[in-house]
C-alpha cells in the first residue's frame, strides 16, 4: 500500500503560501497535458498555460495524482512526468491514467499516477480551498441520452462543489440543449461572459441563450460573494467564455464534419466512453487540426480570464 498522507490533497508550497496571503490562484486540469495533445507539444502547452496565469499576476495550480498522492500545484519535474507518458504507457513504462472524481479513491489506494479530468480537478481544487478553475469545455449530456443514459460526471459533481469554472461551454459533440437543461435542474449557475449566448466550445455561439451575463471579472466575483452570502447548496458557478470569433472553427466546416463524425460513429457501432475520443479525434483529422487549434485558443482565453477572476476574488 502507498503511504497515506494526512493532508489530501497535498498542496504545493507556492500554492499554499498564495492561499494563506489571499493571493489569486487558478486551478488547471492535467488531462489536456496527458491525454489531449501529442508529445512534445503537450508539455509545451502545459507550461504555456501556467505562464499565462502568472502573466496575469496569479499562481497556477495544475492538479494531478502522482503515486497515489493527489497534488494541487506541480513543480517542473512533476509536470514533465505527467506529460511524459500517455494513457497507453510510456515515460519509462509508466502509464498515466485518466482520473475522474470516482477514480480518486482507488487511485490513492493503489498508488496510481493519473491526470485529472474536470470533475476530479474541481473536487480536489475545492478541497484545497481554491475558488477558480479554468479549463476548455465541460462534459455534458450525450446525444441519444434516452437510449444510452450517458451523462458526464462533471455535471453532478459541479452541482455539489463550490468552485467557479471558466469554460468555453460544453463540447459541441454533445447534446448542448439537454446539457443546459440538466445544469438548470441541478441548480448550477451559468454566466455568459460579455455575451448572452452560450458558447459552443469550438464555436463562439452554440445558438442557445444564457440567462445572465457578467461584463467583467469583478461582476463574477460579486456573484461568488453573493453565493456565499446565501449559504445555499455547495454548487459551482460556470463562466461561459466564448472563443474569439477570429479563432473559432469555421462554423460551416464544423457542422459538416460533425455530421460526418456522428454518422461514422453510428456505422462503426462506437458506444459508451469510446464515443467522445472517437468524435474528437475524427474532428481533428477531418479539419486538418483546425479543431485542435480552436480548442487551444479557447483554453488560453479561459486561463487568462480565470486569472483575472481569481484576482478580483482575492481583492474583495
Amino acid at each position: 500500500m502507498p503511504q497515506q498522507h494526512s493532508a489530501v490533497p497535498v498542496v504545493s508550497e507556492e500554492v499554499r503560501e498564495a492561499l494563506d496571503r489571499r493571493q489569486p490562484v487558478v486551478a488547471l486540469e492535467s488531462t489536456i497535458i496527458a491525454h489531449g495533445l501529442p508529445r512534445p507539444r503537450n508539455l509545451a502547452v502545459g507550461a504555456e498555460l501556467e505562464a499565462l496565469v502568472r502573466a496575469e499576476g496569479a499562481v497556477p495550480a495544475t492538479v494531478a495524482v502522482l503515486d497515489g498522492v493527489p497534488r494541487v500545484g506541480l513543480d517542473k519535474a512533476q509536470l514533465e512526468r505527467i506529460a511524459g507518458a500517455d494513457g497507453a504507457g510510456g515515460g519509462g513504462g509508466e502509464g498515466v491514467r485518466k482520473l475522474g472524481h470516482r477514480d480518486l479513491a482507488p487511485a490513492i489506494a493503489s498508488g496510481a499516477t493519473g491526470a485529472t479530468t474536470v470533475s476530479a480537478t474541481a473536487f480536489l481544487a475545492a478541497r484545497a480551498g481554491l475558488r477558480v478553475f479554468a479549463t476548455g469545455g465541460l462534459g455534458g449530456v450525450h446525444r441519444e441520452w434516452a437510449h444510452s443514459q450517458d451523462e458526464s460526471a462533471d455535471l453532478a459533481l459541479l452541482a455539489r462543489t463550490r468552485i467557479t469554472v471558466v469554460c468555453a461551454g460544453v463540447k459541441s459533440i454533445l447534446d448542448v440543449p439537454a446539457t443546459l437543461q440538466r445544469l438548470e435542474t441541478l441548480g448550477v449557475t451559468v454566466l455568459g461572459y460579455r455575451t448572452d449566448r452560450f458558447p459552443g466550445f469550438y464555436l463562439a455561439d452554440s445558438g442557445l441563450p444564457v440567462d445572465w451575463t457578467a461584463r467583467d471579472p469583478e461582476e463574477v466575483a460579486a456573484v461568488m460573494a453573493a453565493q456565499d452570502l446565501l449559504a445555499g447548496p455547495e454548487s459551482a458557478v460556470l463562466v461561459a467564455n466564448p472563443v474569439a470569433e477570429a479563432e473559432q472553427l469555421d462554423p460551416a466546416l464544423h457542422d459538416r464534419v460533425l455530421a460526418e463524425a456522428l454518422a461514422e460513429c453510428r456505422e462503426r457501432g462506437v458506444t459508451g466512453q469510446a464515443v467522445t475520443p472517437f468524435l474528437l479525434g475524427f474532428l481533428v483529422r477531418a479539419t486538418g487540426g483546425a479543431s485542435l487549434e480552436a480548442n487551444l485558443a479557447a483554453v488560453r482565453g479561459n486561463v487568462r480570464l480565470g486569472a483575472r477572476i481569481a484576482a478580483a476574488w482575492a481583492g474583495r
